[in-house]
């Protein structure tokens, strides 16, 4: 598998440490909100087909990236850095 690095150009996923779902950028308050945080740590989907990824750029420039990929094909169809990602999603840090 080959996946776009944004700023790397195309790099083999074994240069690669997958994370998992990239939901976990929005991680809820645990003080504030008890309940989302517990479904947050406890509860993950296993969806088939389009889904958003974390992956971290271990023997690379050791960046992080959100990988957009098809769990059922295996087929990457993008990444992006993930401070873009978290940015965008409203989130600073």
């Amino acid at each position: 598998m080959l996946i776009l690095h944004p700023l790397l150009g195309l790099r083999d996923a074994q240069e690669f440490t997958y994370l998992g779902d990239a939901s976990i950028i929005d991680r809820p308050d645990g003080l504030t909100e008890p309940e989302a945080f517990h479904d947050y740590l406890y509860l993950r989907d296993n969806p088939a087909g389009v889904h958003k990824e974390l992956w971290f750029h271990e023997q690379g420039d050791r960046s992080w990236l959100v990988v957009t990929r098809n769990t059922v094909t295996h087929e990457i169809l993008g990444a992006e850095l993930a401070r873009d990602y978290a940015r965008g999603r409203g989130r600073s840090r």
